[in-house]
């Protein structure tokens, strides 16, 4: 198979995957591992991505439960692929999994190389061709309604003991929920497009999920937000969450160059002064400028653009990366614990 990207480079590989044409976003991620929670990260539905760590597959694929029931990417390209792998809890091969959920991947592609030239130009589109069918149409996702495609189809509900929180789902990463029901609350899962409001009055608290895509392509979504603003339920959102939430307080977002898809990414808080590492993924980001009643509350330490805000006044924050991690450091889950004590301090109140 070859790769062709948009700006007229072609290279070669040897494909490992699904026998197909499909076109889409070339983006890079830097982590050395967790390969099965990256692929089925819902936020890399559409996308091609290249893995930068040379050796992947060493350690299989477990049976899972994963971050989606599916691996996401449109399509995979590493350096080395390891079909020997090593791991008690292995269940098959890294191409075993993609060819049988029909996502392409080569190896034997120089990833450094791309990488280098994706740092410089920025993302670009392009497309993975088979050899044997280069003229065949190529397989492709509207990014405009990507958040629909990979958002749950139906309402989910995970009983507890604990607050009910209503969860807005946008792309959700399954480690979201379980990052909710070990610390006892009880969840219920709505996609984005079907009737939230109606169920606001059995929850708690809102949490507004991770996702694909632009921000700016949900505009109803964000209009319906602004409803939460009043404060009467805490407010808690991750990734696009943060980007939505943004935009419905009146910010602005715009596209990075080339996205912040790695485990390492450092952040600060701006209160505390104390840095952490966190697992981020996301190619958009909100404009430092944030309307009044608005502060900036972390801030990333490579580039300097917002990791995070909350209101002045009112239980209602929000942060780029990502604390349920998966793959990824931990530092940061403890936000989860911050947002169930606003919730349980809001209950209280409301008694």
């Amino acid at each position: 198979m070859r790769i062709e990207l948009e700006d007229g480079t072609i290279l070669t590989g040897r494909s490992f995957g699904a026998q197909k044409n499909v076109e889409g976003e070339f983006v890079f991620n830097t982590g050395m591992i967790g390969y099965p929670e990256t692929l089925t990260d819902p936020s890399y539905r559409g996308q091609i991505l290249v893995l930068t760590y040379p050796l992947q597959g060493n350690y299989g694929v477990p049976r899972g439960p994963f971050e989606a029931p599916r691996v996401q990417v449109q399509g995979l390209l590493i350096s080395r692929h390891s079909q020997a792998y090593s791991h008690h809890a292995a269940q098959r091969d890294l191409g075993e999994w993609l060819r049988s959920d029909g996502v392409p991947a080569l190896d034997e592609v120089d990833t450094r190389g791309l990488t280098r030239l994706l740092r410089e130009h920025g993302t670009m589109r392009g497309r993975l061709v088979c050899d044997q069918d280069e003229h065949a149409p190529s397989e492709s996702v509207d990014m405009a309604k990507v958040a629909e495609l990979a958002a749950a189809r139906e309402i989910k509900r995970y009983p507890a003991s604990g607050p009910s929180i209503l969860v807005i789902d946008t792309g959700a990463k399954e480690s979201i929920f379980l990052s909710l029901q070990r610390r006892g609350a009880s969840v219920i899962r709505v996609p984005f497009f079907l009737p939230w409001k109606p169920l606001l009055q059995e929850a708690q608290g809102v949490l507004l999920t991770n996702g694909p895509g632009d921000p700016q392509d949900l505009g109803g979504l964000v209009q319906d937000l602004r409803g939460l603003l009043n404060g009467e339920r805490p407010l808690f959102g991750i990734c696009l969450g943060h980007q939505l939430l943004a935009l419905a307080a009146g910010a602005k977002t715009y596209k990075l160059k080339y996205g912040h898809r790695s485990q390492n990414q450092p952040v600060m808080d701006l209160f505390t002064r104390r840095a952490y590492v966190t697992s981020q993924n996301h190619g958009y980001a909100v404009d430092n400028t944030l309307p009044p009643d608005w502060e900036p509350s972390f801030v990333n330490l490579n580039d300097n653009t917002n990791e995070g805000m909350r209101h002045r006044h009112k239980s209602i924050f929000s942060v780029q990366f990502h604390p349920e991690a998966a793959p990824g450091p931990h530092d940061t889950a403890y936000l989860f614990d911050d947002f169930l004590r606003s919730v349980g301090s809001n209950r209280r109140i409301e008694r």
